[in-house]
């Protein structure tokens, strides 16, 4: 499968320019990309996706060709965002797709509009655990913005992609995913991607790791067809997380790919493409109504009580790159 790009369109919301990639025909499947990526990291994948389904690929605010404005970079405004995006191009369900942040935006947009999401597909996601790449922490460190200007002056720049983009080509497993690295270095050389960066990481990440959490709604997932994928060999969110789908949401399915890192779509897109493909075609779209909705918050808000009564704890709390994720 060859890398292609694909042509971007842009439409005006709230304002502000938003940027997508729009191809195929067929069912809805919407792909969100992870911090500081835009949608070219899905270029593998979306020319076989588009002979299925009609393949969205959005840059998100403040990333790729999409304006960076000082604005709300939570995750809830981002699943907003998602909405009035596909409710100017006039769609009404998607089964979204999301990387890494994307997947913590993928779990708020399914949260905040269960009517409009038939699956959720979720890729080395946030949301599942606390821990986290050291480097994304740094960016919530105080002067983050001044050291990340000088280290992208243009010489320096420059021989900073070129050496971890050879890194990359070495084959050596830690470094695998370090060609991503390099795309995401290059954009900090603009202040507004690092001012917006920067506010995105701050409400999902503290020193500690991730702080945002999908654990007291997971059994919402119960109403929802749900597939979590992972990298075997992922550094920045442990492959370890996906052991706790099966604890917060038992119905899931997981997936973990070997010899794969934090972008397994990347490194393995024709089994990532045969993935989706069998998730989408072995399960029916969710169905929304209202009262089994509240059937679910109901019983939810119960949940941790009849666990007291019974002698049990709580589930541990799971916190994501993003319940609005990333690399």
């Amino acid at each position: 499968m060859t890398k292609a790009r694909h042509e971007v369109t842009y439409v005006d919301i709230h304002g502000h320019r938003r940027a997508f990639v729009k191809a195929g025909h067929g069912p809805v499947v919407l792909l969100l990309h992870g911090l500081g990526c835009d949608h070219t990291t899905w270029d593998s994948v979306i020319s076989s996706l588009a002979r299925r389904y009609t393949v969205i690929a959005p840059d998100l605010l403040g990333h790729g060709r999409s304006d960076k404005p000082r604005a709300d970079y939570s995750v809830g405004g981002y699943a907003n965002g998602m909405r009035d995006l596909l409710t100017v191009l006039g769609v009404d369900k998607v089964t979204v797709v999301g990387h890494s942040f994307g997947g913590g935006i993928a779990m708020q947009f399914a949260y905040q509009f269960p009517e409009r999401t038939e699956r959720m597909l979720l890729v080395s996601t946030g949301g599942l655990g606390p821990e986290v790449s050291p480097a994304i922490r740094a960016i919530t460190t105080p002067g983050f913005h001044q050291a990340m200007g000088m280290l992208t002056l243009p010489g320096i720049r420059h021989a900073g992609v070129v050496g971890l983009r050879a890194l990359a080509a070495t084959g050596w497993k830690p470094a695998r995913d370090l060609d991503e690295v390099a795309e995401i270095y290059d954009s900090f050389k603009d202040p507004r991607s690092r001012a917006a960066i920067r506010h995105v990481v701050r409400a999902v990440v503290d020193w500690r790791g991730q702080i945002v959490t999908m654990s007291d709604r997971a059994y919402l997932t119960e109403a929802m067809p749900m597939c979590v994928v992972w990298g075997e060999d992922d550094r920045v969110i442990p492959v370890t997380h996906a052991a706790n789908v099966t604890e917060l949401a038992p119905l899931a399915r997981v997936e973990v790919i070997p010899n794969a890192g934090h972008f397994p779509h990347k490194d393995h897109p024709q089994r990532f493409v045969r993935i989706l493909n069998d998730f989408v075609r072995t399960t029916q779209p969710a169905t929304f109504t209202r009262a089994r909705w509240r059937r679910l918050l109901e019983d939810g808000s119960a949940r941790p009580a009849r666990q007291a009564e019974a002698g049990e704890g709580p589930i541990a709390p799971v916190h994501p790159i993003g319940g609005s994720a990333g690399a």
